[in-house]
């Protein structure tokens, strides 16, 4: 069974469609019993890095999240609050990766980075298996994880930055699988069967 959380971040609606257009057994919770009975975990999220936390913490999932050893999967915001830090509120995250979530260059560039975009990837997954390379996913962000040692696909939008990244049993996608067709959909069953 795959615990979706459900921390008021968002996209918990679209995810949890997903995972029923792939036939998986899921549910949505919010506290740390079902997350430990869980065989994996989905972190989804669309909104504000600070209020996330705040939501994270409120629930008592802090420590619980950051100890994990269950195939961990967050997506977006869900992958932002993997790393140390993010600058979007200036708040303190889960720390699994040691990077700090930046913004992108609004005298630059249009932002949020919203729509479609190829993803690159530059080292082996499960998450990807069966997907060609360069491959277009959805987006919508206005904040970025910089490349560090455990990007797995870059992306590009005026500067190169994490699609996906991978640690452990931790594995964050920047994309939004849930809005990507198909291929979104084969992330998640990968990321189900085979991660």
């Amino acid at each position: 069974m795959i615990a979706l959380i459900d921390y008021g971040a968002g996209n918990t609606a679209s995810v949890a469609n997903a995972l029923e257009d792939i036939g998986t057994d899921f549910k949505i919770v919010k506290s740390e019993i079902p997350i430990c009975n869980a065989d994996k975990i989905i972190l989804p999220g669309v909104g504000e890095a600070s209020f996330a936390m705040q939501k994270i913490h409120m629930l008592n999932l802090f420590s619980l999240l950051r100890l994990l050893k269950k195939p961990f999967l967050g997506i977006c915001l869900g992958m932002q609050i993997l790393c140390e830090k993010s600058k979007e509120g200036d708040v303190a995250c889960l720390g699994i990766f040691d990077s700090t979530v930046e913004k992108f260059d609004n005298s630059k560039l249009n932002v949020p980075h919203m729509g479609w975009n190829k993803v690159e990837f530059v080292k082996e997954s499960k998450l990807f298996e069966g997907i060609p390379n360069k491959t277009d996913f959805y987006f919508a962000n206005s904040f970025y994880v910089p490349i560090i040692n455990y990007t797995i696909a870059s992306s590009e939008y005026g500067i190169e930055f994490s699609a996906a990244i991978e640690k452990d049993n931790f594995y964050g996608v920047q994309f939004h699988p849930e809005k990507s067709g198909e291929a979104g959909l084969k992330i998640l069953k990968n990321f189900v069967e085979k991660c």
